[in-house]
C-alpha cells in the first residue's frame, strides 16, 4: 500500500510538472499570437515605463514591450537549449557506444579525446570557441555542445561496458546479427532510460549556460529577444528599471525549476535500478 501510494503521488508530481513543461512550449510556439506587440519594434518615446496595464512588464530603454519580449524570448531559449540538449545526447552517446562496444583502438581514441576536453573548464572552453566562432545562437550551441558531449559519451560507455558480454548479446551474434543490428535492437534500448533521464536533467543547467553566453555576448545578437541577453541589456539599469532585469531572470528562474523538477520525477519512474522507488 505503501509503495502504491509513494508511485501515486510521484505520477502527480510528474502529472504537474509535464503540465508546466508543456505550457512552456505551447507558450514559446504561440508567442507571435500572444504578445502584444512586435518585440523588436523600438518607441522612442515609450523608453523605461514601469510595468502597467498598457505593458504588464514594463518597457526598455527604446520603449519595446518587454512582456512581448520575454515571450518571444521562449521561443529562442527553449529551442535552443532543446536542440543543445538534443545535439549533446546524439554526439556524446554515439560515441560512447562506438567506443563501449568496439574497444581497442577507437575507444583508446575517443577517451583521450574525452580526457582532453574535461581537463579544460568547460565554461572558458565554451567562450573561446564562441569568441572564435562569432556571437550568435547558433555558434553558442555548437561550442557547448563541443564542450558537453564527454559526459553522455564516458555515461553510455560505461553502461554498454556492463551489458556487451551478457547472454542475450552472445546470442545475438552467434545468430548473425549484425553490428548494426546489436546496437540498434539490443544494446540502445538497454541504455536509453538512463541517457534520456540523464538528458533531461541536464535541460537546467544547459539552459543556465546558453542563457550566460548570451549575457556575456557571445550568444544571441541585439535585438534578438533572448532571456540572457535582455538580462545583459538590463543591467546598466538595474538600479532605475529594475524589472529590465527581474522579468527575464524569473523566466529563466521558473523554466530551469519546472525542468529539474520534471527531470527528477522522470528519473524516478523511469530509472528500474534506483532502489528508493521500491
Amino acid at each position: 500500500m505503501a509503495t502504491f501510494t509513494k508511485t501515486l503521488q510521484i505520477n502527480k508530481v510528474f502529472a504537474i510538472t509535464s503540465f508546466f513543461v508543456l505550457l512552456l512550449i505551447l507558450i514559446a510556439f504561440f508567442a507571435p499570437l500572444i504578445a502584444p506587440y512586435d518585440p523588436t519594434h523600438a518607441m522612442m518615446k515609450d523608453a523605461f515605463m514601469e510595468p502597467c496595464a498598457e505593458h504588464f512588464f514594463g518597457t526598455d530603454k527604446l520603449g519595446r514591450d518587454c512582456f512581448s519580449r520575454v515571450l518571444y524570448g521562449a521561443r529562442a531559449s527553449l529551442c535552443g537549449v532543446l536542440f543543445l540538449v538534443l545535439s549533446v545526447f546524439v554526439l556524446g552517446t554515439s560515441l560512447g557506444v562506438l567506443s563501449g562496444y568496439f574497444g581497442g583502438k577507437i575507444d583508446m581514441v575517443i577517451m583521450r579525446i574525452s580526457d582532453m576536453m574535461i581537463s579544460f573548464p568547460g565554461m572558458i572552453l565554451a567562450i573561446a570557441i564562441a569568441g572564435i566562432m562569432g556571437g550568435s545562437l547558433v555558434n553558442a550551441v555548437i561550442a557547448l555542445t563541443i564542450v558537453s558531449w564527454t559526459k553522455y559519451a564516458r555515461l553510455s560507455r560505461s553502461l554498454v561496458l556492463q551489458i556487451k558480454n551478457r547472454d542475450f548479446i552472445e546470442a545475438a551474434i552467434v545468430n548473425g546479427g549484425t553490428v548494426m543490428h546489436i546496437l540498434w535492437t539490443h544494446i540502445l534500448p538497454n541504455i536509453l532510460p538512463i541517457m534520456i533521464i540523464t538528458a533531461v536533467a541536464d535541460i537546467g543547467a544547459l539552459m543556465m549556460e546558453l542563457a550566460g553566453l548570451s549575457f556575456l555576448g557571445f550568444g544571441s545578437q541585439p535585438p534578438a529577444p533572448e532571456w540572457g541577453l535582455m538580462l545583459n541589456e538590463g543591467r546598466q539599469q538595474l538600479q532605475t528599471a529594475p524589472w529590465l532585469m527581474f522579468f527575464p531572470g524569473l523566466a529563466i528562474f521558473l523554466t530551469v525549476v519546472i525542468f529539474n523538477l520534471w527531470g527528477d520525477c522522470l528519473r524516478d519512474i523511469l530509472d528500474p535500478h534506483d532502489e528508493n522507488n521500491y
